[in-house]
């Protein structure tokens, strides 16, 4: 009997067929992992031109981050529209600013927003905290320039994949501690949260599906090299965080049967236990961004469907509200 939790049907059959899939990752094989991107085509990232594509650069001259930025934007809506702040994955190790960018098109059409995104840097060669100072960094030009770019300042939700999910909450954490800029929300796609790497589930897909153990705790070492890990800070590994008080409303996704499960659970969970507001949904057979890798699976589109329509509630919530209530600051 096995000791991991089952995949769904179509995603065990696609595990079983893709040869480009990471399951587990070696130091060393890092950049056999790069060597095998394949450009994104970038009339599917526009959609066929529904959005048009620019590019720009951030700079944050208190820590030096000057990440590159680019910016979807709607072509035939009239501004200012609300900002997905999205961050593409790959393990804090590999990927590009346009990696994933087509899933979070796809996502902000649904919901008449416009997508931003920065080019932060990766490990090895760039350690903590070099990676969330470029986000956050993105994050900050992205809101200074909002009105500039036709976007609306006051209604930013940031997000990501897997590494670009656990960003994206370490992102949240330092807009909350530095003041700014604020938040509508955060939509984390099976989020890369916690370094320790020691939960039911991470050892439960030791060699199994994709991103295992093994391959978590390369990424993690990349990113945080020697520092000891009692002194790892939450804004490296937001899984560590204790007080997640003063957070935007949160949508938390992940697949039964992947490393990141139990992690991402908890998060939510101490959101609310923090009193915020937190919508979590493990996803039944899947294994690690399965509607990323298989986006035809019927999986696939219930979980891209779910998150629409709780970025749909997320906006229509706030324009009901009206213009006297802010994203909430720390």
């Amino acid at each position: 009997m096995s000791n991991r939790p089952p995949f769904a049907p179509e995603i065990e059959r696609a595990l079983s067929q893709r040869t480009d899939l990471t399951t587990s990752l070696r130091p060393d094989e890092i950049p056999q992992l790069r060597s095998r991107a394949v450009a994104p085509d970038e009339d599917e990232i526009t959609r066929g031109g529904e959005f048009t594509l620019s590019r720009h650069r951030a700079h944050d001259p208190r820590t030096g981050a000057s990440p590159d930025m680019v910016l979807l934007r709607p072509r035939k809506r009239p501004g200012p529209v609300p900002v997905l702040y999205y961050l593409h994955g790959g393990g804090l190790v590999a990927g590009n600013a346009l990696d994933d960018l087509a899933m979070a098109a796809e996502l902000a059409s649904s919901a008449g927003m416009a997508v931003a995104t920065a080019e932060y840097r990766l490990a090895p060669e760039h350690r903590y905290p070099a990676a969330v100072e470029d986000v956050y960094a993105g994050l900050q030009w992205t809101a200074a320039n909002a009105r500039d770019l036709g976007l609306d300042p006051d209604r930013i939700v940031i997000g990501g994949i897997s590494a670009g999910g656990g960003l994206a909450a370490a992102a949240a954490l330092l807009a909350r501690d530095r003041s700014g800029p604020g938040l509508l929300g955060q939509i984390l796609i099976c989020p890369m949260l916690d370094d320790r790497n020691d939960t039911e589930s991470s050892r439960q897909m030791e060699g199994a599906g994709v991103w295992d153990r093994t391959a978590n705790e390369t990424g993690w070492s990349a990113y945080l090299g020697d520092r000891p890990r009692r002194d790892v800070p939450v804004y490296a590994s937001p899984g560590r965080a204790t007080d997640l008080s003063g957070l935007p409303p949160t949508y938390v996704d992940a697949g039964s049967a992947e490393t990141f499960r139990d992690e991402d659970v908890e998060y939510a969970r101490r959101i609310w236990a923090a009193c915020g507001t937190a919508e979590l949904h493990i996803w039944q057979g899947g294994a690690h961004a399965f509607d990323a890798w298989i986006p035809e699976a019927a999986l696939s589109r219930q979980a891209r469907r779910t998150r629409a329509e709780w970025l749909r509630r997320l906006l229509a919530d706030e324009s009901a509200r009206g213009d006297d209530q802010r994203p909430v600051h720390a």
